[in-house]
């Protein structure tokens, strides 16, 4: 299986870019954000340890995830952050990994916000990251979260991994600054990666 990967920092819009991808290819994708939300809200495990780090205001008294109670300790204390991630990074990707064997198409695409930070991502055949000039990724992110102030989301953009670093990890990236189209990038990226996974398959079946 040619496994890809998609990141871009908040606000570049890789969700879209990945709708593109599933319209155009029919390529089967792993949201591993929402799937990290649901192992959050459903795992017991993972509750216990979270209810630890953040306390008992992690959940409602209904049991729902407090996403904004926690992101906005765990976007304002770097050591929060990294703990976080220590207990879901690993059950996500397991959980990917049991996904992963159940797919048959020639490629299949993982899109990730923290793609590059997690450990593994060296075992993908192939990097895309989503660009776009900070002042935009601002303006996109206040118009969708508008229960966060700009301050809030600068400083979510300030725990991020500076773009230029994901790109210089990428074998293709793709610029969504709001003027370059983007289906023409998709459609050509889409053919390379088609070609690079029947290659791959030739390779393992020879």
């Amino acid at each position: 299986m040619y496994q890809v990967g998609i990141t871009g920092n908040m606000g570049s819009g890789k969700s879209l870019v990945c709708s593109l991808f599933s319209l155009t290819g029919r390529v089967p994708i792993y949201d591993a954000d929402s799937e990290a939300k649901v192992m959050m809200q459903d795992d017991p495990e993972i509750k216990r340890q979270i209810l630890d780090l953040f306390g008992s205001h992690a959940y409602t008294p209904g049991g729902t995830l407090n996403r904004k109670y926690i992101g906005d300790i765990a976007f304002g204390d770097p050591d929060k952050l990294a703990a976080l991630n220590a207990i879901v990074h690993p059950a996500s990707i397991a959980r990917y990994e049991r996904w992963l064997v159940r797919q048959t198409a020639p490629f299949t695409i993982k899109e990730a916000a923290l793609l590059i930070e997690a450990t593994k991502w060296q075992t993908l055949d192939a990097i895309i990251v989503v660009t776009a000039p900070e002042e935009v990724r601002l303006q996109r992110v206040i118009m969708r979260d508008t229960h966060r102030s700009p301050e809030q989301i600068n400083q979510i953009f300030a725990n991020q991994m500076p773009e230029a670093e994901k790109v210089a990890k990428a074998t293709f990236v793709i610029n969504n600054d709001g003027k370059t189209a983007l289906l023409p990038q998709v459609l050509a990226i889409y053919t390379a990666i088609k070609q690079a996974a029947l290659v791959k398959v030739h390779i393992n079946t020879a």
